[in-house]
């Protein structure tokens, strides 16, 4: 049962929570404050704003277990359609794992208009080869390497363990991830709504050019094992990208674990990772179980 303290917490950011449907970056700023300001500190070193890419002034921060030794390590990316987002925002997901064991780093990754798929995925390649680059620098394995993402960036977190282009490029290939974890993805969402200008930016306004950036379209039984975390509540990302996901994985033979939560919507699957918000699902056991459970096969 949760705390007084806890449910005290719970009580004040409910208004916040409320406007999270809202696409309003101020109001979007207040409400992960509000989280983070929640978070855990002991135990865990930070750094941030550390530069992996200087030539579009990309950085990341980097949340680890004091005296992490070969500890696995997750890259999240986070969500806000391709369009919008700060990785200073997701601190309670770096801090939720890392006092658990995990060294997390959250990347920034240009967004739309500005880049489509081709940028925003180069981005996201560039942070896991960084990663698996400096992994030791953070007492990080870097051959137990997980992608997690929400949202938008759990599209871009899937495509990676799914489409062999995007690591070719530092030599890495799906299979050498240790897993990708989803939580509210978008997996299986070609054709793309006429009227949704994010998505149209981000994959083009064909089915032939959106389907490149559709992880669905990619299994073919070298990906990484999965889990797949999902509210049954949610109608921003429907439950049938997950399920579309989860069984093209089973067809063909693939490690895939799907969960759907009841009474969750497409935020409260990430919410529940911050301290307050635990008790409305089970992400964080789920994501840790998962973790410990698939280390990585080299």
């Amino acid at each position: 049962m949760p705390s007084t303290q806890a449910k005290r917490r719970k009580a004040w950011l409910m208004p916040l929570l409320a406007c999270s449907c809202l696409l309003l970056s101020g109001c979007e700023g207040t409400l992960f404050a509000g989280l983070n300001a929640t978070d855990q500190h002991h135990g865990i070193v930070e750094r941030h704003d550390v530069v992996f890419d200087a030539t579009h002034e990309l950085a990341l921060d980097v949340y680890a277990p004091a005296h992490a030794e070969h500890a696995p390590v997750v890259v999240f990316f986070y969500g806000g359609d391709w369009a919008r987002g700060q990785r200073a925002w997701y601190r309670f997901v770096g801090t939720a794992l890392a006092a658990e064991g995990v060294v997390t780093v959250v990347p920034d990754y240009r967004k739309v208009p500005q880049v489509s798929l081709d940028g925003f995925m180069s981005d996201a390649a560039e942070a896991v080869a960084w990663t698996r680059a400096h992994a030791s620098e953070f007492g990080a394995a870097a051959d137990d390497i997980f992608v997690m993402g929400h949202s938008a960036g759990g599209q871009i977190a899937a495509l990676l363990a799914t489409d062999p282009e995007w690591l070719a490029a530092s030599g890495m290939r799906p299979r050498d991830l240790a897993g990708f974890i989803g939580l509210a993805g978008c997996y299986d969402f070609v054709p793309v709504p006429d009227d949704d200008k994010d998505m149209i930016a981000a994959f083009g306004d064909t089915p032939e050019a959106q389907r490149r950036g559709e992880p669905v379209s990619y299994v073919s039984g070298s990906e990484p094992p999965m889990l797949l975390l999902q509210g049954e509540d949610d109608h921003e990302v429907t439950p049938s990208n997950a399920i579309s996901l989860s069984r093209a994985m089973n067809a063909q033979h693939e490690d895939v674990t799907m969960k759907l939560y009841p009474d969750t919507g497409h935020e409260g699957v990430l919410f529940a990772l911050s301290r307050p918000m635990r008790s409305d699902a089970a992400t964080l056991p789920d994501v840790l179980a998962f973790i410990h459970t698939h280390p990585s096969a080299h």
